[in-house]
């Protein structure tokens, strides 16, 4: 699945330094959030990226060129930066939450064995399947999407309930999002990091990466 992922034209006209890191753990053995993943957080919490910061900031102008509001419709990490203490989930949300914030990128995660299909980043069209969670795309939103319907609306705002990591989820999908000022290079170590983080949760996890940018 890994290098079938694609982000369409419609996306990368949007925003032409739009990258992503997709990162396939296989083999995880998730749990309930512990002592060492509310120490990620905490960590994370401490050195977090500010609000303000142009990371963010040029997040929140990607919303807008799709005419989505950014102050109500948040991005994910603006999201996640607002609602500190960073909240405990379970192991594996908690790892890529941590890096997140530290490195001001959104991050998805998803159950790979939920997903039907490829993953992709479109321009909705107004009339893929939904859930009554993320309600319908209007047209032209950014959203992530399989085969079964739209799995991410307003590029990282809103996760349905389908692929939801849980405790019981064994392989996942990770979708670190860069648009400039963050770099290749960073992007590629919050990789890294959301890697080392997931082997100390399962030391017997593969992981696979591929960047599309």
């Amino acid at each position: 699945m890994i290098n079938e992922i694609w982000v369409d034209e419609a996306v990368r006209a949007l925003r032409p330094d739009f990258a992503v890191l997709v990162v396939c753990a296989y083999g995880l053995r998730n749990g309930p959030s512990d002592d060492r993943s509310r120490g990620w957080l905490a960590a994370a919490a401490a050195d977090a990226v500010p609000l303000d910061h142009e990371k963010i900031e040029a997040w929140r102008a990607a919303y807008r060129a799709f005419g989505a509001k950014p102050q109500r419709t948040r991005p994910s990490v603006d999201a996640l930066i607002r609602r500190m203490p960073l909240p405990e989930i379970n192991l594996v949300v908690d790892a890529y939450n941590a890096v997140s914030v530290r490195h001001g990128l959104p991050i998805g995660g998803e159950d790979l064995r939920r997903y039907q299909g490829t993953a992709r980043l479109v321009r909705a069209a107004g009339d893929e399947p939904s859930d009554e969670v993320l309600g319908d795309p209007h047209i032209g939103e950014v959203v992530w999407r399989d085969d079964a319907g739209v799995t991410c609306r307003r590029w990282n705002w809103r996760q349905c309930v389908r692929t939801r990591i849980t405790e019981e989820s064994v392989d996942a999908l990770f979708l670190l999002e860069r648009l400039e000022p963050l770099s290749l290079e960073e992007l590629a170590a919050s990789g890294d990091e959301l890697a080392a983080l997931l082997a100390e949760i399962s030391p017997q996890v593969r992981i696979e990466s591929r960047m599309v940018a």
